[in-house]
């Protein structure tokens, strides 16, 4: 079995989509099997690697998620889909919307997204989920099949200032519906190293969360090129392979396995404890 990764923040606008793919890429540059699954009935990351007609898809995580509630077992392996640069994806649409109404009511609600991911576990050493901006059922069936999480957070106090609520909810998913659930790390995204405000929310994170959380080494910074990726259907690494965003999501790749490997894990294992136990909350 392979390690599955929720990239969440219930903030939009913080690089979850872009960290899915330059992580989900990086890993894959390394010789690691990646399943990347987008979770958001915006269907950006659908989007971003170039499959623009996603809501005439017939098989999604959404039908794949209708199956279960319908008790159909899905093959999940009819809705995967093969991206040029060596990652797999499990595409969305906006009918991911209703679907996560019609949870409200399912048997194991919780449980939907990790019964589906069980199906093809043993095929990938990564799934990266990457969540919709909000603490919804779609979400909570995110934490509840992940391993851990990571935490993109922008460089600008507002968002960081909102992780807290995430924290707590994280919290509860760990007490309630998933133990082995842990916080991989923070990472600080956006930062444009020119402006104050950046370098003082980085060090704010970092002096207010660093003892109980890990704060990933790796910043990422803002650029332009990152942000026009999605309209050439390219990870960073395809589109500006010398700029600085590749060279920090390469470094981030380093890190996660690295993070994995000290906690004694195999290379394609990722079920240890990492460092940030999510049952405890900051007081």
């Amino acid at each position: 079995m392979g390690k599955t990764v929720a990239i969440c923040n219930q903030k939009g606008g913080v690089g979850k989509t872009t960290t899915t793919i330059s992580l989900g890429v990086a890993l894959a540059r390394q010789g690691k099997r990646v399943l990347l699954v987008d979770a958001d009935p915006q269907a950006d990351l659908t989007n971003s690697l170039g499959w623009y007609n996603s809501d005439d898809m017939t098989v999604t995580l959404s039908s794949m998620l209708e199956g279960v509630i319908h008790d159909k077992e899905p093959d999940v392996k009819e809705a995967i889909l093969h991206h040029a640069e060596g990652v797999d994806i499990i595409p969305a649409n906006i009918e991911l919307s209703s679907v996560e109404t019609q949870l409200v009511t399912t048997m194991s609600r919780e449980r939907s997204l990790k019964h589906i991911l069980e199906g093809v576990s043993n095929d990938y050493d990564y799934t990266l989920i990457d969540c919709m901006p909000s603490l919804g059922m779609i979400t909570i069936n995110a934490l509840t099949a992940a391993d851990s999480i990571i935490i993109p957070v922008q460089a600008q106090y507002l968002p960081a200032k909102g992780m807290t609520q995430l924290l707590q909810t994280v919290s509860k998913v760990k007490r309630y519906l998933n133990p082995n659930l842990d916080i991989e790390g923070v990472l600080i995204t956006l930062k444009d190293g020119r402006t104050n405000l950046a370098k003082e929310t980085s060090n704010m994170l970092r002096s207010n969360f660093g003892q109980m959380l890990n704060i990933f080494e790796t910043e990422i910074p803002v650029a332009t090129k990152a942000a026009e990726t999605s309209a050439h259907a390219k990870s960073i690494f395809e589109y500006d392979p010398a700029g600085t965003v590749a060279a920090a999501y390469d470094k981030l790749g380093k890190e996660v396995t690295d993070n994995g490997e000290r906690m004694g894990l195999s290379a394609a294992v990722g079920t240890e404890r990492p460092v940030f136990d999510a049952g405890t909350e900051r007081q």
